[in-house]
């Protein structure tokens, strides 16, 4: 069982109000929604969050345009396949900075200039503070740019791409614990001016139900009183909203993710939850609530069978490393050898981001989920999942 970190300070006032309103103790879902997205005091409903490099923590566009513009062509060639005389959008959910964003319009625009003029770049960011700090970003964005969430897009749905990059793993998770021959639904609970994670109710219904396909019935010694990991009740309803705001076109999902046989395998006995802060990690989820980005991988198996609830077809699963290196990363690290005129410096660190992207100890270990929603049966792929970049 985790225990608050001693260096932590009191509760804040305004959980430890919260959870007394609450009888003392919440799922640990709950707690994670609150301390995420809470407009007020949430780490990313507040605003508190930083992205980048020099902020909490960094993300494969905070390092530079490299990655976006290695994405550009698989965007313009999926929207290019949509029909020749409707508008179009690319959606990205989370937009964090707002730099990816951005990016890809710039890219798309300069690239891609006829298809460009056919697209609107919406931005769905549910936390207030983010959305701000975006909106003066994308303040000369070349693409006709607005904000929405999922539930007003469904009323006109869109055609195009959806992005979402490093969101799902945001999502609140339930944690699980096994205790007295059970699976129970762990709880954060106030104690005096300090919190702690105790094992609460068995699991029932929904939340049950799937886990014998996870590999976590029956029980076994394997994972003995005490073991826990996360479940991932909120891609369902995630993916169906975003499905019912894109009536045609892709969804491509990039996070962390592994299958079931690894994220429930019995050594991952604390599941993949972490917090980070300042670019540094922790494995305290109840440490200083609302300054801390709480992170869970994703089960690819889970979020498979989300999507096809939803009425997405999964078309593939990749490790970034080898998406990037298909949309022609080794090109453009050979093409930086022949550039002149480029300050030594500029190089080197484009070199540097380019193999950071591809890392398979770090961020190349991202995974790339790619779906297709159009109404139609699933078909059979006949084309590699991610393509060399298409002629701009």
């Amino acid at each position: 069982m985790t225990t608050p970190d001693p260096a932590s300070p009191a509760v804040p006032d305004w959980l430890a109000r919260r959870l007394r309103a609450a009888g003392g103790s919440v799922p640990f879902l709950d707690y994670m929604d609150w301390v995420l997205h809470d407009p007020d005091h949430g780490a990313y409903g507040s605003g508190r969050l930083q992205i980048g490099p020099g902020g909490d923590f960094a993300t494969s566009p905070s390092l530079g345009e490299e990655f976006a513009r290695l994405l550009a062509p698989q965007v313009a060639h999926w929207l290019a396949l949509l029909p020749a005389d409707e508008p179009l959008a690319l959606v990205e959910t989370g937009p964090g900075e707002g730099q990816l964003a951005l990016q890809l319009a710039e890219a798309l625009h300069a690239g891609w200039p006829s298809l460009a003029g056919r697209i609107e770049l919406v931005l769905v960011e549910p936390n207030a503070g983010l959305a701000e700090r975006q909106r003066r970003h994308l303040a000369a964005c070349p693409l006709p740019v607005r904000w929405a969430d999922l539930r007003t897009l469904a009323a006109a749905p869109l055609r195009g791409v959806a992005l979402a990059h490093e969101v799902l793993d945001a999502l609140a998770v339930e944690r699980i614990e096994r205790r007295g021959g059970h699976w129970c639904r762990q709880r954060v609970v106030l104690e005096g001016d300090a919190l702690r994670l105790e094992a609460g109710e068995p699991l029932s219904g929904a939340l049950l139900e799937p886990l014998a396909d996870l590999g976590l019935l029956p029980l076994d010694e394997r994972r003995p009183e005490g073991w826990c990991s996360e479940l991932h009740p909120g891609l369902a309803p995630w993916l169906a909203a975003c499905g019912e705001a894109l009536a045609q076109g892709w969804l491509l999902v990039i996070d962390y993710a592994h299958e079931a046989r690894r994220y429930y395998a019995p050594q991952r006995s604390n599941g993949t939850l972490m917090a980070y802060r300042r670019q540094r990690a922790s494995d305290d989820p109840l440490r200083e609530p609302g300054h801390w980005d709480l992170t869970a991988h994703l089960c690819l198996e889970s979020l498979e069978a989300a999507s096809r609830a939803g009425g997405w077809q999964t078309l593939g699963v990749c490790r970034q490393g080898e998406a990037l290196l298909a949309l022609g990363l080794a090109q453009r690290l050979h093409g930086l050898q022949q550039e002149s005129g480029t300050p030594l410096a500029e190089l080197l660190q484009r070199r540097e981001t380019l193999l950071r992207l591809v890392d398979p100890a770090g961020l190349g270990e991202f995974r790339w989920i790619a779906l297709r929603r159009d109404g139609q049966p699933p078909t059979p792929m006949t084309e590699p999942l991610f393509l060399r970049p298409p002629s701009a």
